[in-house]
């Protein structure tokens, strides 16, 4: 599908089936409302699949593998070497990402989307052998930025094709954080210092050259605030792209899917800029402990289930989440109601 087949494609939640879901949660034999936002997250996915008969058993984490050019400018500690090792590693299920994944029958599905070279991770996807140095001009064109997002899409409808319920979004690509701050901070209108942290471990003067090279790319670049694709284009990365479309896909064909930490949420970000009534199909895993990450959850009216100052990335956040959903779908399956033990309903007190 192309991004303005998808975004034609979304819709408004199933209010029946989250009506459903409602009833039925009232209808267990428990307090009302006692297990919180696990109860809130079965109505969303019921609203989501327009089924309430929730099933997320089948789950796949999409890592989106992408190079940044602005690397060149010293913002990191490490090289783009990096990017492309552990995107192997994740084909051998050798990233903290695949470890914790296996532990919740997750399945793992890397993506080279913009890496710089080429590795056994598939590239069938792939935009480009990385992103310009946005100091210099556009991270990419438009086009690619389209492409991009589309390539998400694209995911999005192959796994949905093989069966999955539920999807997680992931990335890898050194210096994403930096393009990550500088869309976060055009998008929501913010300042860089606000929007911009340390990253994997930069030191105060680190942070400090960081916070100007995204300045100096926000200036020379003068990305359009109200315009998504292009404040994307200019200043953001593959990998964002990427995420974007697999939260527009999962909208467009009725799949949950959820955000990992601070880089997913902005492309979540991106994806909710473009059309709104994504964000209703976005679920949040937790808060990350990059400085910026509370206040897009905030300005997308998203609240985390999981408050563990997590940073890793890779999808880890959102895996980290899926074992605490199944805890909630299985009071929702497998508990008693009132009615079968004979024992009067609970009423909402006003």
């Amino acid at each position: 599908m192309t991004l303005e087949e998808t975004i034609k494609k979304i819709e408004p939640l199933d209010k029946k089936s989250m009506k459903a879901a409602e009833m039925h949660w009232n209808r267990i034999a428990k307090p009302l409302h006692s297990l919180g936002k696990l109860e809130d997250l079965v109505v969303q996915i019921a609203g989501i699949t327009g089924n309430p008969d929730v099933n997320i058993e089948k789950r796949a984490l999409i890592a989106m593998c992408a190079d940044n050019g602005v690397v060149e400018e010293g913002v990191t500690q490490s090289g783009q070497e990096v990017t492309a090792i552990v995107a192997e590693n994740f084909l051998k299920s050798e990233t903290t990402a695949c470890i914790m994944a296996q532990q919740c029958r997750a399945d793992v599905y890397p993506v080279d989307i913009g890496m710089v070279t080429d590795t056994k991770v598939r590239t069938d996807l792939k935009v480009a052998y990385g992103t310009k140095n946005m100091t210099k001009g556009p991270a990419m064109t438009r086009d690619q930025a389209v492409k991009g997002v589309e390539a998400g899409i694209s995911m999005a409808l192959e796994l949905k094709e093989k069966g999955y319920k539920i999807l997680a979004t992931g990335e890898m690509g050194i210096g994403n954080t930096t393009t990550s701050s500088a869309v976060a901070a055009v998008l929501m209108n913010q300042s860089v210092e606000k929007m911009t942290g340390r990253g994997a471990g930069l030191t105060s003067e680190g942070l400090l050259h960081k916070i100007e090279i995204i300045k100096k790319a926000i200036k020379v670049n003068a990305p359009d605030k109200e315009d998504a694709l292009d404040v994307l284009a200019k200043i953001g990365g593959f990998d964002i792209a990427g995420m974007a479309g697999v939260f527009l896909g999962g909208a467009a064909l009725k799949i949950p899917v959820v955000m990992d930490g601070f880089i997913s949420c902005v492309a979540a970000l991106v994806a909710v800029n473009m059309c709104p009534d994504v964000s209703d199909y976005i679920i949040a895993s937790h808060v990350s402990k990059e400085p910026a990450a509370h206040m897009i959850l905030e300005y997308l009216h998203k609240k985390a289930l999981l408050h563990g100052d997590m940073c890793l990335g890779e999808g880890t956040g959102a895996i980290a989440l899926f074992p605490v959903l199944d805890l909630g779908i299985a009071v929702y399956h497998s508990m008693s109601t009132f009615e079968e033990i004979h024992v009067e309903q609970y009423e909402e007190l006003k």
